[in-house]
């Protein structure tokens, strides 16, 4: 009988458990976007044959090397004052980042940032002013704080997993609106509109 090819093999939990701790190494060097890590990690734990688990690392080094002396800067204050500001792209999160509107609209896309910290802390302060927060689905996004004659909203499943690094959403409200989207990966590429109206369906539709 001809020999089994190494990646028709299958793969056991310790091996999942090992490819993901990997994946959060690469987030942390940079490497890996928020949105990508929780793709990734999802098609690392469904899994099944070594060549499959090998897929989700197959562009990254087997080796995790320092790099950050050629990372772009972190993005720390992002504000919205009298209009509307779209913040969005390879932002680079640090431990710590602000996000305020005052009397004005911001929406600070997180989806293609990327982290080198296992937590990190999202301020957002809204004075008669709106922000909306998107985050990738998969993510630990953990909302608290305090509104004052306002609104604070989340929106999507909240299926953050103990595996990935914590965003912190840390909220200061005074008459505003701030919404946090945990946006699906098969939304990827839609409007911001779109996100918001899709989401807000979805939850008038689930049962109770």
């Amino acid at each position: 009988m001809a020999a089994m090819d190494d990646a028709s093999l299958r793969v056991s939990d310790a091996d999942r458990e090992q490819a993901v701790a990997a994946l959060r190494e690469h987030l942390l060097e940079g490497r890996l976007t928020l949105e990508e890590f929780s793709e990734r990690v999802d098609a690392a734990l469904r899994a099944k044959v070594a060549g499959e688990l090998a897929r989700v690392q197959q562009d990254l080094p087997e080796a995790v090397t320092e790099t950050a002396g050629s990372r772009r800067a972190a993005a720390r204050f992002t504000t919205a004052v009298l209009g509307h500001v779209v913040r969005r792209g390879r932002l680079r999160l640090r431990s710590w980042a602000v996000a305020g509107s005052a009397f004005g609209d911001l929406d600070f896309d997180l989806r293609d940032a990327t982290i080198d910290q296992r937590r990190t802390v999202v301020t957002v302060v809204a004075t008669f002013g709106n922000v909306d927060i998107y985050v990738p689905e998969g993510v630990n996004a953990d909302v608290g704080g305090i509104t004052v004659f306002g609104h604070r909203r989340e929106w999507g499943r909240d299926e953050g997993r103990p595996d990935a690094p914590a965003v912190r959403i840390r909220v200061l409200g005074f008459a505003g609106t701030i919404d946090v989207w945990r946006v699906p990966h098969d939304m990827r590429g839609s409007s911001y509109r779109d996100i918001i109206h899709s989401l807000d369906d979805r939850r008038r539709h689930l049962p109770g």
